[in-house]
């Protein structure tokens, strides 16, 4: 996919489509610095026909000619009301929706060039306009077609090949600048959703390895893979417990990126559930619905993704280490069985109620492995974990539970900035003692009530003092809520968030 920046002059485009996008009013005029879609638009906009509103459009053929070429179809999307005057991030979000909006529509019309004219008087910064709208294209364009047949008689729409911005009235340089920050963060999002959509056969553990070695040549990035072999010398109870019924050879993925250059800069750890199929092991899942177990890898595909941006746009006084431990959940004769105990990397002993409470366990190895080597200042782990988030919040927010109230504040605002809202979800001593064990440290269940916390308790038993963050994205990671540019399956969730976050991080210095 080509997308750039062009300097041409809008009515000389003579691409498949141009896009404008117009702000909801109640003025008689038409708020659009096109004189040809004002009047195109006079008559729609006095009846009440289009008027702006989120979600509307208004497309119309203009007269082309030799001397005078334009685009073949132009395209008016609403952008809704003005956002309140403190409410950057629904003005963030209007952009997406619109963006998204418009390459649905020209999906449809078998589009396979596209130019949007961004807004004026947003209310957002220059670079924050482009940013956002250029998200909004490139996630609402996102197919996943790799295992269909081509039919030359099919139907379907076509991907949109070649996108280009047109800054009207904005500063250039900030344009470009804000175009290349949405791309970058937009396509490492598309790639998560690409993992997720593949299937378990198409995504064994060693694809993440992979996937991990390849961005390390690429982008000059530590890494490491920590095999079967060496889990069992290190006593990684909990990965290789979940592994014994799969054939698949587990993986710890471990990649670093190093932007810090003094000793005092800080280092962010982020883990990623990396659950290539979870049939439940013995435990074994209904048989309904259990297609969607390959999406349990989500929260390893957005930590990875995550990692791709990161690498890509090399923000300086921070290192960040992303840590993916991977393997399936399979039932077997040599599968871990409810009532079997474990000893996870740090010693602590677990004792197994539920085999499919199985990414506690994998996580807490990569928890403790990850904090006792390189001595992180933050930590943040992020897993498709408990049903019991869907029941609590729906598909709408991710749940947050934290225990340091600076680094809760930042995921929280960096989510909102992203559109993928979280909510903060109690941890505390209560939920610690639901989990307690009569023949071991722990148990990897606590019951129904308070799944969610009871969860985040069992990890909190790895983390020791370090500042960490749980988020869990069962609820988020698929069926996400209904957006113009989120697709149904895989959202590419908490990518955005955490690259985000890493681009405003405030984080302390070691020694502060």
């Amino acid at each position: 996919m080509i997308f750039e920046l062009n300097q041409k002059e809008p009515e000389l485009f003579s691409g498949d489509l141009l896009a404008y996008f117009i702000r909801e009013s109640e003025g008689k005029t038409v708020p659009c610095p096109s004189k040809a879609v004002r009047r195109k638009l006079k008559h729609a906009w006095k009846s009440g026909d289009f008027t702006g509103k989120k979600g509307q459009t208004f497309l119309f053929y203009p007269a082309a000619s030799t001397k005078n070429p334009s685009a073949y179809r132009v395209l008016v999307i609403g952008l809704g009301k003005a956002a309140d005057a403190n409410d950057n991030n629904a003005r963030r979000e209007q952009l997406r929706l619109a963006a998204g909006t418009a390459v649905r529509q020209a999906a449809g019309l078998k589009v396979k060039s596209m130019m949007a004219v961004l807004p004026e008087k947003t209310g957002l910064e220059d670079s924050e306009v482009a940013e956002c709208l250029t998200e909004g294209l490139i996630l609402g364009s996102y197919r996943f077609d790799k295992y269909k047949s081509k039919k030359e008689d099919q139907d379907d729409s076509i991907a949109i090949e070649a996108f280009s911005l047109q800054a009207g009235t904005l500063d250039s340089q900030a344009v470009y600048e804000g175009m290349n920050q949405g791309k970058r963060a937009a396509d490492a999002a598309c790639r998560a959703r690409d993992m997720a959509n593949e299937p378990g056969n198409g995504w064994p553990p060693a694809k993440f390895a992979e996937f991990a070695q390849r961005l390390a040549r690429k982008h000059k990035l530590s890494c490491e893979i920590i095999e079967k072999d060496a889990m069992k010398k290190l006593g990684m109870g909990g990965i290789l417990g979940v592994n014994q019924g799969s054939a698949e050879p587990p993986k710890l993925v471990i990649l670093k990126y190093e932007g810090g250059s003094k000793k005092t800069d800080p280092t962010l750890m982020l883990v990623g559930k990396g659950l290539t199929f979870d049939a439940g092991g013995i435990s074994l899942k209904p048989g309904q619905g259990m297609e969607d177990m390959k999406y349990d890898m989500c929260g390893g595909a957005a930590v990875l993704s995550a990692m791709q941006a990161i690498a890509q746009e090399r923000p300086q006084g921070i290192n960040v280490l992303a840590l993916v431990p991977s393997t399936e959940n399979l039932p077997a004769s040599t599968a871990l069985k409810p009532g079997d105990i474990i000893t996870h990397y740090n010693g602590k002993t677990s004792e197994i109620i539920n085999t499919d409470a199985e990414g506690r366990l994998i996580l807490a190895d990569a928890l403790a492995y990850g904090i006792a080597t390189y001595a992180p200042d933050a930590v943040i782990d992020l897993a498709t974990l408990t049903g019991a988030v869907i029941i609590g919040l729906g598909n709408h927010r991710t749940g947050l539970m934290a225990t340091d109230d600076s680094l809760a504040e930042q995921i929280l605002t960096a989510g909102d900035r992203a559109g993928e809202p979280l909510w903060r979800l109690p941890l505390g001593p209560e939920y610690s003692e639901q989990i307690k064990s009569q023949v071991a440290d722990i148990k990897n269940t606590g019951g129904r009530g308070g799944g969610t916390s009871t969860a985040a308790a069992y990890l909190h038993e790895f983390v020791g003092d370090t500042p960490w963050a749980h988020l869990d994205i069962a609820g988020t990671a698929w069926n996400f809520t209904e957006k113009s540019y989120i697709p149904k399956g895989p959202s590419g969730i908490a990518v955005r968030t955490l690259v985000d976050l890493v681009r405003h991080w405030q984080g302390k210095k070691k020694g502060s």
